[in-house]
C-alpha cells in the first residue's frame, strides 16, 4: 500500500481547518490504496519520509519564514531524503496574516534541493480561510494522494 505522509505545523484553529480538509481530501472514499499518515513537523522522523511514497508539507509564514517547526523537519531530514527520495511527488500549503512570499520561496528552495517532483499548484493565502481556501486544501490532498494510487 502507498503511503501518503503529510507534515505540518497546525498551531491555529485556523492552520488545523486547513490540515483537516487536507487529510479529508487525501481519505476520500475515491482513492485507494493510499494510507494518509498526518505528522506534526516536530514529530515527523527521516523514517517516516523514508517509508511515504509521496509529501504534503503545511506551514504558517512565521516573520517572512516557514515556521520553524517545518524548518526543524527540514534540517534533520534534509541529508538522508535529498539522497533516498528523489522525484517523489509532493504539494504544500502556507497560511498567512500578512505575506507568504518568503515562505513560499523556502519551500521551493528546499524542495528543489531534496529533488522532489510537485504534482500540484501550491494553495498559499492569507488571512481566515473561507469555503474557496477549504476546498482548495481539499483538492490538494486528494490530487496528491490520487498520484500515488496502484
Amino acid at each position: 500500500m502507498a503511503r501518503l505522509l503529510i507534515v505540518h505545523h497546525s498551531p491555529s484553529p485556523n492552520l488545523q481547518s486547513i490540515l483537516d480538509a487536507v487529510v479529508a481530501g487525501a481519505s476520500d472514499d475515491a482513492i485507494e490504496g493510499v494510507q494518509v499518515l498526518a505528522r506534526p513537523a516536530l514529530e515527523a522522523t527521516i523514517d517516516d519520509v523514508l517509508e511515504a511514497d509521496g509529501y504534503i508539507v503545511g506551514t504558517s509564514a512565521n516573520i517572512g519564514y516557514i515556521s520553524g517547526a517545518v524548518k526543524h523537519f527540514f534540517d534533520t531530514t534534509f541529508d538522508v531524503a535529498s539522497r533516498e527520495t528523489t522525484n517523489r511527488p509532493f504539494g504544500y500549503y502556507i497560511h498567512g496574516r500578512s505575506d507568504t512570499s518568503g515562505a513560499e520561496r523556502a519551500m521551493e528552495s528546499i524542495t528543489t534541493g531534496l529533488k522532489w517532483r510537485r504534482i500540484a499548484e501550491p494553495l498559499c493565502f492569507l488571512g481566515d480561510p473561507d469555503q474557496a481556501h477549504l476546498e482548495a486544501a481539499y483538492e490538494l490532498g486528494g490530487t496528491v494522494a490520487a498520484t500515488l494510487m496502484d
